[in-house]
């Protein structure tokens, strides 16, 4: 999304941040199109060289207090400097009593103008926070995500490869489905990877030969969750002599979505071979990696290393020794 209209703000979060309209209208000459905030104390006072008027301005106590310092006809060139630039909305904070000439000049200036009981600080986290999620990126992908000992699995593959029926024998034994089928991933602030399912699907999954299931009917509330954050592509690919496959685990390949980079597993599938396990396995191994600070190859491969030194200098010793 590029840009949202004050209106679009105001109607998603008229509830939630207890937004009152004082103004006449909702329409504005200018759209909200980034998710940062601006408090205009500095403009009110003359200095807008570095005026930001492409985010929305928040005012709070500060500002009012210094626009009551001032006489009227002072006061009335400090509100005239902040509309001298196209602003998309304005909020007045901790349900302050706004000065009519403020909001004369927000009607003509066709600037939303807004008030909220909430305090400043609080109220501009909470903004943020929706404005975020709005301008956040997003994709979607032909995979499952599952929960697995609070690690997120993203299973990727070719259609009719076993990405679903993993994801149902991960739910059966405990495990928590988050999408099948399609997901979608949205980047977050930080570089978070957030996935969530289809809003009409749901927790519904399709077996091939069964057909459509009810994830949450039939293995409780406790097998599903909204979301959950995308840590590691298990990509599952059918077997091939031709390719070569990890067995150590030193190098990790990664993998980008959305310009962020995460772990990326290739499992091939053979007959017999319990996929389930091994994406247990690998869950556990990455939150080993993340909060146990070290990596269970790279220990292994410095042990043999040592074990090799050791060996070689008991060799030197024992070739030394003429006694």
């Amino acid at each position: 999304m590029e840009s949202i209209s004050p209106a679009r703000l105001y109607e998603d979060q008229r509830e939630e941040l207890h937004l009152e309209l004082l103004t006449e209208s909702l329409a504005s000459r200018r759209e909200i199109t980034v998710s940062d905030t601006n408090r205009p104390g500095m403009a009110l006072m003359g200095f807008v060289e570095n005026f930001l008027s492409e985010r929305i301005q928040i005012l709070g106590q500060t500002e009012f207090a210094y626009l009551a310092t001032l006489p009227e006809a002072k006061m009335r060139g400090a509100v005239d400097r902040l509309f001298r630039f196209s602003i998309p909305l304005i909020v007045v904070c901790k349900a302050l009593n706004v000065p009519a000439y403020l909001i004369q000049r927000a009607n003509e200036c066709q600037v939303p103008l807004l008030r909220t009981p909430e305090s400043t600080t609080p109220f501009i986290h909470s903004l943020v926070l929706y404005l975020d999620h709005m301008f956040a990126p997003v994709t979607t992908v032909h995979a499952s995500l599952v929960d697995v000992y609070g690690c997120g699995l993203l299973f990727t593959g070719q259609s009719g490869i076993g990405k679903s029926e993993t994801a149902l024998d991960l739910v059966e034994r405990g495990h928590r489905l988050v999408a099948d089928d399609i997901v979608t991933i949205t980047r977050r602030h930080g570089g978070m990877l957030v996935g969530s399912g289809n809003q009409l699907l749901r927790h519904h999954m399709e077996i091939r030969g069964l057909g459509i299931i009810d994830v949450q009917s039939i293995f409780g509330i406790r097998s599903i969750r909204l979301q959950k954050r995308v840590e590691v592509e298990v990509q599952l690919r059918e077997w091939s002599d031709q390719e070569s496959y990890e067995r150590v685990g030193i190098d990790e390949r990664k993998t980008e979505i959305l310009g962020v980079s995460i772990p990326h597993v290739v499992v091939p599938i053979v007959p017999g071979k319990n996929i389930t396990v091994i994406a247990e396995a690998l869950a556990l191994n990455y939150l080993i990696k993340i909060y146990g600070g070290y990596s269970p190859a790279e220990r292994l491969n410095q042990h043999l290393i040592e074990h090799m030194k050791r060996k070689s200098a008991a060799r030197a010793w024992v070739r030394e020794d003429t006694e």
